[in-house]
């Protein structure tokens, strides 16, 4: 049986509608399950009884189960096992601006970036919308508290599970729904040439995060199969016209590897490389994991990497670091649970 949460409001008034009801009951039915909250049809007390007996017959009030959480300062992962018994994981982060979380859009993943857990363990399925809200439901219930910012960077690619990410962003957007702005709302893509643009036409207003991690095909083709399919002169032509179509800043991800991608050379590469594109570079210390042989930049490397960014007039930050005391690196904690 489907689970409620796959539906969007439209989807819904649709429902109603084909059953004869009116098509406001949808919005009811939002009501109890965003607003209020409930775990069940028979908590809907201004829903008539008939009704609640379909929806009922066709759909669950489903749940997921958080089995494992790991805190740190300002940090909280969580590891859901998913009705069929697979686990994805989710991070919460407290920043001065609100609590956001970082969610997975799917069991592994097969991108197969050569520094990431999550791709070491290949693709499992996609998540499916309801999956996607309630690991924001269910952290929320935990830390009784609102989340205000989403992103879409967890385990997985999300623009390889590109509907389902659509209409997760739909749910969670509406004013009936999550209602998380849009502008509170990021996806990354480590670069689908195709989603990018298809993504462009659509009227949300999120943000777009592309994980670039080097500056030149020969570095990204050693590290990001992605870019043998899709290289770098596609994905940065594809990110010109994501803006032009929509007038929104792209934010380039940059995990700096010791010896593979962080030295002035490659910084100056990287300048050139975004030269007037209305951006924003976000460095990122890398996480290191037993299982992968890359390891984390030298501080001063990083600082020398930002420097010469910054003296470019490009808009650079590099990442605060969270939960450094836990299994910090996206799918460790995932692959600890699978032992593998």
């Amino acid at each position: 049986m489907e689970s409620i949460y796959n539906k969007s409001l439209n989807d819904l008034e649709q429902y109603f509608e084909n059953m004869g009801e009116k098509k406001y009951k949808a919005t009811q039915i939002f009501e109890w399950l965003y607003e209020k909250r409930v775990t069940s049809f028979q908590e809907m007390t201004n829903v008539k009884k008939s009704v609640i007996e379909q929806l009922e017959k066709d759909f669950i009030v489903d749940r997921l189960s958080i089995i494992k959480i790991e805190k740190d300062v300002e940090v909280n992962k969580y590891l859901f096992e998913l009705n069929d018994k697979t686990h994805v994981e989710s991070v919460l982060m407290m920043h001065d601006y609100g609590k956001s979380l970082c969610i997975s859009s799917q069991v592994g993943c097969n991108m197969g970036c050569k520094f990431c857990e999550s791709g070491r363990l290949k693709k499992v399925r996609n998540l499916l919308p309801s999956e996607m809200l309630l690991q924001i439901m269910m952290i929320e219930k935990e830390i009784n508290d609102r989340i205000s910012h989403i992103v879409i960077m967890g385990i997985g690619e999300p623009f390889d599970n590109y509907d389902n990410v659509v209409k997760f962003i739909e749910i969670a957007n509406n004013s009936k729904g999550l209602q998380i702005g849009s502008r509170h709302i990021t996806v990354s893509t480590c670069g689908i040439v195709p989603k990018i643009l298809e993504f462009a036409k659509l009227s949300y207003q999120v943000n777009l995060a592309i994980s670039l991690h080097g500056a030149t095909n020969e570095i990204r083709d050693k590290i990001m199969p992605i870019n043998k399919v899709y290289n770098i002169e596609l994905l940065i032509d594809a990110v010109k016209k994501y803006i032009d179509k929509t007038n929104r800043r792209v934010t380039f991800e940059y995990i700096l590897l010791d010896g593979i991608n962080d030295t002035s050379s490659d910084a100056y590469k990287l300048c050139d490389l975004v030269k007037g594109i209305n951006c924003y570079i976000n460095l990122i210390p890398y996480n290191e994991t037993n299982h992968l042989e890359f390891k984390r930049s030298k501080k001063s490397a990083i600082l020398k990497f930002y420097d010469i960014i910054k003296k470019r007039n490009i808009n650079v930050t590099i990442r605060k670091e969270f939960g450094s005391k836990i299994s910090a690196a996206c799918g460790q904690l995932r692959s600890k649970k699978e032992d593998v």
